[in-house]
């Protein structure tokens, strides 16, 4: 575990806990999670029984209560098993929950974290729509108060755990004249009239955690769903997004040692010419720069979560361990398909699942595009 100078003992109990747990019952239905599209049903109740939707909800509500330090070292472990699943309860541990976690009052805890905690309840997080993706300023989702009621209209599409999840964070605008600072944040939940849900887009990779649209038609949702005042809907969003991005690149540092290992076994034991693979220098330099750029994403993400631990704002960090960890971690997985030939290409050892997987960290919580014009935007500040 690359993380564990940044947590206590408990944390990495639970970390070879959660490392068991995922070899002996995530790893032998990986192949089946990736033909359906679907995580079994069983296997979600044992993710429910060995705590994994809880892990960063605050204890008095259920949860373990991680700091970003300990979450950040189970996804390193996550990383290293089917990407689906990882992503759906990165997904509810992370952005789904940490903007109730952050905003939300007494009353609103109370209503949602314990059942979240509990896996009764998988959270999804609605930011993006078909003319805002990484432009929330060209938001269209509205929400107009009436009474002690909002009345949202809109749609958001490409969201996360849409499949299982039955609650919403949403960001939609409350007023239009003030921009991003016109945007709020609501808790809706699924069987709330004038909210739907759409069918289960089909994806590249990531199978089994689902990717669905979000339609809003005079939905109606209580004013006590308002998660914080108007208007905190963006600050909460970016400050949810940064503490995500560094997940995101804590689980691409464990999907990139688990390329690591797999391609040096297959080296050791694969002969061309007379001649292990391991024996052949082109191919031992290849794996080096594998591990150099893990080594590297690594620890521009341990000083992100530094930065972020010690309550600094931490976007520029941020904004670079995502970016150079996602990015290390196509060239790792291509290095590994190159490596193991035509193997690589087959279905047969996983590579090609996760080459195909892999891609998606390039875009989703903020494109390598965006968190670029992040880094640039801050180093040209006056």
């Amino acid at each position: 575990m690359g993380f564990d100078m940044s947590v206590s003992a408990e944390v990495r109990l639970l970390c070879d806990e959660v490392a068991k747990f995922v070899r002996e019952q995530v790893d032998p239905r990986s192949r089946w999670i990736e033909e359906n599209d679907a995580i079994p049903d069983d296997l979600m109740q044992l993710a429910r029984d060995m705590g994994l939707f809880g892990l960063t909800i605050p204890e008095e509500y259920g949860g373990s209560g991680l700091d970003l330090a300990g979450k950040c070292a189970i996804e390193e472990v996550m990383g290293r098993t089917n990407y689906g699943f990882a992503t759906l309860i990165g997904n509810h541990t992370g952005i789904s929950t940490t903007g109730i976690t952050a905003l939300g009052n007494v009353e609103q805890k109370q209503r949602f974290l314990p059942k979240m905690a509990s896996g009764e309840w998988v959270g999804a997080f609605a930011l993006t729509e078909p003319q805002a993706g990484s432009d929330p300023a060209s938001m269209r989702t509205m929400a107009v108060k009436k009474g002690d009621r909002y009345v949202l209209n809109g749609e958001k599409i490409y969201i996360t755990n849409a499949g299982p999840a039955h609650v919403f964070t949403v960001m939609a605008i409350t007023d239009k004249s003030k921009g991003i600072k016109g945007i709020s944040v609501f808790v809706i939940e699924r069987d709330t009239p004038g909210f739907s849900v759409g069918k289960n887009e089909l994806k590249m990779g990531m199978h089994g955690c689902t990717t669905a649209p979000l339609s809003f038609t005079d939905c109606e949702v209580p004013a006590a769903n308002l998660l914080g005042a108007e208007g905190m809907g963006y600050v909460q969003a970016m400050k949810t997004l940064t503490a995500g991005r560094v997940t995101v690149s804590a689980r691409c540092c464990g999907m990139m040692d688990k390329l690591i290992d797999q391609t040096a076994d297959y080296m050791k034991t694969r002969t061309q010419g007379g001649k292990r693979l391991a024996d052949h220098q082109g191919l031992q330099w290849m794996l080096a720069d594998m591990a150099v750029a893990r080594d590297a994403a690594r620890g521009l993400t341990q000083r992100a979560i530094e930065v972020l631990m010690r309550g600094e704002r931490g976007t520029m960090e941020a904004s670079t361990a995502k970016v150079f960890s996602t990015e290390a971690l196509g060239r790792v997985v291509d290095a590994a398909v190159q490596i193991h030939g035509g193997m690589g290409y087959m279905r047969e050892v996983g590579i090609e699942t996760t080459f195909r997987d892999a891609r998606i960290v390039r875009i989703y919580e903020g494109t390598s595009e965006i968190q670029r014009n992040i880094i640039a935007g801050l180093l040209l500040k006056d």
